[in-house]
């Protein structure tokens, strides 16, 4: 009586080879991210489609509500892809809606000249926070921590109250509609878009944003292809604080108000955002369009927090924080296969 002996098989190898090259793409992140959202938005609409969930007002109003948090992260997304990291984010903001305030309604001038000065003095302060980085070597998170710490201090020198806006431009501002179809945007939200159009063809399609991806991918190599490292290092925290700036004067639509505790924690939704549209947070790799799926589910989050009805608002950080979670291991797979 003969006996036969089975080897075990081999996984097939088209198999993990389909999987390495999955886990290699680049875009897996954002397909990710695109994904999730449209799977939130068919749960919201199957639960809650007899509360109105299905209106089309109901998707734009996840631009209008998050159109400044866009803005935010999306001059996040330069910093973070060139490998640094930027925590000022949201004490700009808040400074931003302050100083605005302060200039329209105890000063007296006119919103056309408030504006520039906002965003010239959000630039101006990324512009110096990039440069003690370059030229100091010193960490960004200590150079931005700091810059967190002053922006909000500047707050309190201005007034340590709110401050109303009633200035009749603002209100007017504020207000206006860019009907589309059967919906409309708010202005903010039409800013957030241009910005988001903008950021996307300076990052795919100009020398500087090839610079950002390779400085950020590695920067000893950036630094052999005699790419210049100290400007475009500079240039991503000077086109951040830009960008916080006007997320400030756009959360100043919104709100109407300026106060020394606005946007309090925003760089770290910023900074979510940025994670859960798979920008890795090492640098090098991610897509604008990605940061906007990410802004979207969080604005989704809350919407469907607010139509449950029956949960606390800290179940949005309660499900940010999952997320963020779930695609740092999506991250940490990915650069796992790349050294294999």
């Amino acid at each position: 009586m003969t006996t036969t002996t089975r080897t075990p098989t081999a996984p097939d190898s088209s198999t993990t080879s389909k999987v390495t090259r999955l886990l290699g793409d680049r875009r897996l992140p954002v397909l990710v991210t695109a994904l999730l959202f449209l799977v939130m938005y068919g749960v919201g609409l199957s639960r809650y489609q007899n509360y109105g969930f299905a209106e089309p007002q109901v998707f734009m109003n996840l631009f209008i509500d998050n159109g400044y948090l866009l803005v935010a992260a999306v001059g996040a997304t330069f910093v973070i892809l060139s490998g640094g990291i930027d925590l000022s984010v949201g004490s700009v903001i808040g400074f931003t809606t302050m100083l605005t305030a302060w200039l329209v309604e105890r000063q007296g001038l006119p919103l056309f000249v408030v504006v520039p000065i906002a965003l010239g003095v959000g630039a101006f302060g990324g512009f110096l926070m990039g440069y003690v980085i370059h030229n100091f070597e010193i960490q960004p998170f200590i150079v931005t921590l700091a810059g967190l710490f002053l922006f909000r201090g500047l707050c309190l020198v201005i007034s340590k109250e709110s401050i109303s806006i009633g200035d009749s431009s603002v209100s007017s501002l504020a207000q206006t509609q860019v009907q589309l179809g059967a919906g409309f945007l708010s202005l903010g939200a039409v800013i957030a878009l241009v910005v988001l159009a903008a950021a996307f063809y300076v990052l795919h399609y100009t020398r500087f944003g090839r610079r950002v991806y390779a400085i950020g991918g590695n920067e000893q190599s950036a630094m052999l292809m005699g790419l210049p490292q100290g400007g475009t290092k500079i240039a991503v925290y000077t086109v951040s604080g830009f960008c916080s700036a006007l997320a400030g004067l756009l959360f100043t639509l919104y709100i109407q108000s300026g106060d020394p505790l606005h946007a309090t924690g925003m760089e770290l939704d910023a900074i979510a955002a940025v994670v859960i549209g798979g920008t890795l947070l090492t640098g090098g790799s991610g897509y604008v369009v990605g940061t906007l799926f990410g802004v979207l589910v969080l604005g989704l989050i809350k919407s469907i927090i607010q139509f449950e009805g029956t949960l606390s608002s800290w179940w949005t950080k309660i499900a940010t924080g999952v997320l963020l979670c779930a695609f740092i291991l999506i991250q940490r797979a990915m650069t796992a296969r790349k050294k294999t």
